[in-house]
C-alpha cells in the first residue's frame, strides 16, 4: 500500500488474506466474505468527504479483487455491492454500500435452495440423472426433487484425475439415491439409461458457453447425439460478465502429479531421464451453448442464448469499467 492509499479495515485485510490462502474457499463462501468485508469498511469509515469515501471503497475492492483473479464469484460480489454506492453525502454512500452488501448476502443465502426447486421441476418421478464431477448446485436439484417425493436414481462418473465423482456418489447415497458409479470412458454406454445429464459450472460466458470440470464438453456432445438433455445448474454468481466485452475465460492448468506420479513417469520414460514426455492437466473445458438445453439459476431457467440478458440485468453492460477502478 502506498502512502496515498486509504487505510483499509482489518476485516478487508483478513478476508483478503483468507481468500488468497484458500482458508476461505468455494464460490458462495468467497462472495459472502467479500460482501461482509466491504460492509465493514463502509460502516467504520472515517472519510470526511464523498470523494474520500469512494476512494476508500474502491481501494478495498481492489485489495479483495487481487486475491483470486480467476474466481468469478469474487468480482461479481464486488460489482453488486459497490454499484450500490450512490448518493451525494458520505452518509448516503455508506448506507448504499451496507444495504447492498446485506441484500447480496440475503440473496446468496437463499440462492441454492431457490435454484434447487427450479431444477427439481425438470426432473420427473423415476428419472435417472448422469452427473460429472461434484456440484452442490446440481445436487440441490436432486435434493429438492426428493423432497417433492420423486424417486431419482443416478449414474455418477468418477471424474478423473481427482475423482470428485466419488464425493457426489457419497452424498447421493446419504440421501438413499441408487447410484451406479462408472469410469469416465463408460459414459456413452450408460447414456441410454439416463434421462438427463445434470452438471454444475465453474463459470458461464455471455454466449452461454459453460466452463466446467474437464470432460463436461465431451459428455455433452455424446449426450446430444443420444438425445439426452443437458441441464446446467449454476447460481448467478457463476456468470462471467467480463465475457460481454470479449474477454475469454482462463482455463486453469493443474499439477501434472494429479495425473502421473513420479514413479509412474519413470516407468513410462524408462532410461530417458524424464525427457520426451509431457503431461498436461487442464482443470476445465468449454461446452458450447448448442449442446446445452437449459441453464438453471436461482432467477429461473434460461436457454443459453438468453444468459447475456440476465448478465446485463445483474451486472450492467460492462462499458463503464469496474466499480473498484479509479
Amino acid at each position: 500500500m502506498s502512502q496515498t492509499d486509504p487505510e483499509l479495515h482489518e476485516s478487508v485485510e483478513e478476508a483478503a488474506a483468507d481468500i488468497a490462502s484458500m482458508e476461505i474457499r468455494g464460490a458462495a463462501t468467497i462472495a459472502d466474505a467479500a460482501a461482509e468485508a466491504l460492509a465493514a469498511q463502509a460502516e467504520d469509515s472515517d472519510a470526511d468527504s464523498p470523494e474520500a469515501f469512494r476512494a476508500e471503497m474502491r481501494a478495498a475492492g481492489r485489495r479483495l479483487r487481487e486475491t483470486r483473479p480467476t474466481a468469478v464469484s469474487l468480482p461479481n460480489a464486488l460489482r453488486y455491492v459497490l454499484r450500490g454506492m450512490a448518493g451525494e453525502t458520505v452518509s448516503e454512500l455508506r448506507e448504499g454500500v451496507v444495504e447492498s452488501a446485506h441484500e447480496f448476502q440475503r440473496e446468496l443465502d437463499q440462492a441454492q435452495d431457490n435454484l434447487g426447486r427450479i431444477g427439481a421441476n425438470r426432473l420427473r418421478d423415476g428419472d435417472t440423472v448422469m452427473t460429472h464431477c461434484h456440484s452442490t448446485d446440481a445436487l440441490s436439484c436432486v435434493e429438492k426433487a426428493l423432497d417433492q417425493g420423486k424417486d431419482v436414481s443416478a449414474i455418477v462418473k468418477e471424474t478423473r484425475p481427482r475423482k470428485q465423482g466419488h464425493i457426489t456418489a457419497e452424498q447421493l447415497r446419504e440421501w438413499d439415491v441408487p447410484v451406479t458409479l462408472v469410469v469416465d470412458n463408460a459414459a456413452r454406454r450408460y447414456l441410454d439409461d439416463a434421462d438427463h445429464v445434470l452438471v454444475g459450472a465453474d463459470s458461464i460466458a455471455a454466449d452461454g458457453s459453460v466452463i466446467n470440470k474437464i470432460g463436461t464438453s465431451g459428455l455433452a456432445v455424446n449426450a446430444r447425439e443420444r438425445g439426452v438433455p443437458i441441464m446446467v445448474a449454476a447460481q448467478t454468481l457463476k456468470l462471467h460478465p467480463d465475457t460481454m466485452t470479449g474477454h475469454t475465460v482462463e482455463i486453469e492448468m493443474r499439477d501434472e502429479r494429479e495425473v502421473l506420479t513420479e514413479a509412474e513417469e519413470r516407468d513410462i520414460n524408462g532410461d530417458l531421464g524424464g525427457e520426451g514426455l509431457t503431461v498436461e492437466n487442464p482443470a476445465f473445458d468449454v461446452t458450447p451453448p448448442r449442446y446445452v438445453d437449459a441453464i438453471v439459476t436461482e432467477r429461473g431457467q434460461f436457454p443459453p442464448e438468453s444468459i447475456v440478458t440476465l448478465m446485463r440485468e445483474l451486472f450492467g453492460d460492462q462499458q463503464g469499467g469496474e466499480p473498484w477502478e479509479e
